[in-house]
């Protein structure tokens, strides 16, 4: 389906919980200007719709997806994480990735396809059923699939609560519609039954507890989340990368020993 500029204003809008008025105040243009640019009376120009971009926080991928719906060339460049232009950049997530070793780290695209990960995590996902493996292998459904780590995963109840709020989130913030249809076969997989899904009292973050299919230790996590900040290309400003973090003594000397 293809969206007016003013249609995506105004999901942008709503998103952000801006009406007209705050939108055109944070802008800097009047608010009948912004009301005619929304209802087709008026053509944007590029620049108006790169200033209506900016309070709205819009990523770059919708920063071009709004200038292509105004009739403007896109302002980002987005390129394969493995063109020569992206080496450098590619270079990065490979020595962070490393870098974590021996615990496990990936890099993720927007849908959570996996687009890299060290040695640790590759072993984690040593037991995951071959069709889940076939690229691109989305990290999420490896991961509450009964074919995949679900079965290994101690506290699956609670770590299924928290992809599913995680996943709901970006998908309110982004209006990709392809989250939306992850989110929906996601939370269609079986639930763990006679589990809490709101963990125990006084964790400082949700862990990831599971037992490693090769050694069967019980192994827990704390994940970071990092990006790239100052990313123009689109691509990279999609990367995420997921380290994780031993939650406890005995997971550390489990995977340093």
């Amino acid at each position: 389906m293809d969206f007016t500029v003013g249609d995506l204003l105004r999901d942008w809008r709503g998103r952000r919980r801006l009406s007209q008025l705050d939108l055109a105040l944070e802008a800097d243009v009047s608010t009948r200007h912004l009301s005619f640019v929304e209802s087709g009376r008026s053509a944007a120009s590029r620049e108006m719709l790169l200033r209506l971009a900016a309070p709205l926080s819009l990523p770059p991928r919708e920063r071009d997806r709004l200038l292509l719906a105004g009739g403007y060339a896109p302002l980002h460049g987005e390129r394969a994480i493995d063109e020569p232009d992206m080496a450098a950049a590619k270079s990065v997530v490979e020595a962070v990735l490393r870098g974590h070793a021996p615990f496990p780290a990936l890099a993720v695209d927007r849908h959570w396809n996996l687009v890299l990960a060290n040695e640790a995590a590759t072993a984690l996902l040593a037991d995951v059923a071959a069709e889940l493996l076939e690229p691109p292998v989305n990290v999420l459904r490896a991961s509450l699939h009964p074919k995949g780590l679900a079965r290994h995963i101690v506290n699956l109840a609670e770590w299924r609560h928290h992809v599913l709020a995680r996943l709901r989130h970006d998908a309110d913030r982004s209006l990709d519609p392809a989250l939306d249809v992850l989110h929906a076969e996601l939370k269609a997989l079986p639930a763990p039954n006679g589990q809490s899904a709101t963990g125990v009292a006084g964790c400082i973050a949700v862990p990831l507890t599971l037992r490693h299919p090769a050694s069967g230790s019980v192994l827990s996590f704390i994940s970071t989340t990092t990006v790239f900040g100052t990313a123009t290309d689109v691509t990279l400003s999609e990367l995420t990368l997921e380290c994780f973090y031993p939650a406890d003594e005995a997971t550390r000397l489990a995977l340093t020993s």
